[in-house]
């Protein structure tokens, strides 16, 4: 019995991953990515990488806002910061565990979105862009006006997700999993809904909102839908990120934190939910490793100033890629693999079965 369920998985794996190149490659960064603790990684990688992971799930939050129903967002800091300072406000008046803190949190960022989705419903385009770009940087003067209650510069403090007594390691190897883990399942989610019936509605309305109207679909619903969604997962990455970094402040509404998710979803692949989380990664590696190599050998009289360098050179790449390459990394690479794809013999798999049972 156990020899059965082990073939039929071996054949459901070699049927719809293995022989699939574009799903192949993706489990095996999943194993990487899985993997890479294990390896003794300096701890500020390893710090690095969880905010990745963070990032990324904002960003995919933000693909399927914008990539998907074509709501443009230049502020998706406001969704992040709500479940930041939700999380903090709650432990800090009454105390609340965290996992307490983090469903109500992720209720008060689907109430901040069903706010601000409502009136952002009757602008649109560049209109829409300035409207939301502004919404965090209002809310950051109200924390800074009512410092008393929201602590300004000095910020919130919270308890740690894990105690320290686990270790200075372990804890830092559980923040890293917990994110990782959190990515996953945000990025799985939201996939399906993009691929659902539910994602097809929202891809006419990027299409065309009239025609859209015209044959039935009740347009404001699934528009306040798509940015209910967005806020959620918005939210759950500035949750857990407050409990990672131990204190919340003004800085979780940064205009850098609407950016960064709209820079790596253009460079892996806007409206396909797996390239924010290739672009975040590449983001990364080219921040972190590529750029500061390449300054310190080019020009090392400007290495003091690696990290505005940097920046100046990833934005001018992004341009590049928005005029070049505008569907992204990652849809080049899947669709580089897809035209090498040899898939299984569907019958042949079948017939083979037939033959062990006889």
């Amino acid at each position: 019995m156990p020899f059965k369920h082990i073939r039929r998985a071996y054949t459901s794996f070699a049927t719809h991953v293995y022989d699939i190149p574009p799903r192949m490659l993706a489990f095996l960064i999943f194993i990487i990515l899985s993997l890479l603790p294990l390896t003794q990684l300096d701890l500020t990688i390893l710090q690095k990488l969880t905010y990745m992971n963070i990032i990324a799930i904002l960003a995919v939050s933000w693909d399927l806002l914008v990539g998907r129903t074509g709501q443009i967002s230049m502020g998706h800091a406001i969704f992040y910061g709500a479940g930041a300072y939700g999380a903090a406000l709650l432990f800090k008046y009454f105390g609340w565990p965290v996992w307490m803190t983090i469903p109500i949190s992720l209720l008060v960022g689907v109430g901040i979105a069903v706010a601000v989705g409502l009136p952002c419903l009757r602008v649109k385009g560049p209109y829409l862009a300035l409207v939301t770009m502004s919404l965090p940087l209002a809310v950051t003067g109200f924390l800074y006006y009512y410092s008393d209650v929201f602590g300004a510069d000095i910020g919130i403090p919270l308890n740690r997700m894990f105690p320290i007594s686990i270790g200075f390691r372990n804890l830092y190897v559980a923040n890293y999993y917990l994110s990782f883990i959190l990515m996953a399942i945000s990025a799985v989610i939201i996939y399906k809904i993009a691929t659902s019936r539910t994602g097809v509605v929202f891809v006419s309305l990027l299409d065309d909102e009239l025609a859209s109207k015209a044959c039935g679909i009740n347009v404001t619903k699934y528009k306040l839908m798509g940015i209910v969604i967005s806020g959620l997962f918005g939210s759950l990455a500035g949750c857990v990120q407050a409990y990672f970094a131990t204190r919340v402040m003004p800085n979780f509404l940064d205009v850098s934190i609407s950016l960064l998710p709209i820079i790596v979803t253009i460079v892996g692949g806007i409206g396909t939910i797996y390239g924010p989380l290739v672009g975040t990664y590449i983001y990364y590696l080219a921040n972190e490793y590529l750029f500061p190599t390449i300054v310190n050998y080019v020009a090392p009289q400007y290495s003091q100033y690696t990290g505005f360098v940097s920046s100046i050179i990833f934005m001018s790449i992004v341009i590049i890629f928005v005029i070049r390459w505008p569907r992204g990394i990652a849809r080049v690479i899947v669709d580089k693999l897809a035209d090498i794809q040899e898939p299984r013999e569907i019958e042949e798999i079948e017939q083979k079965k037939v033959k062990h049972k006889g």
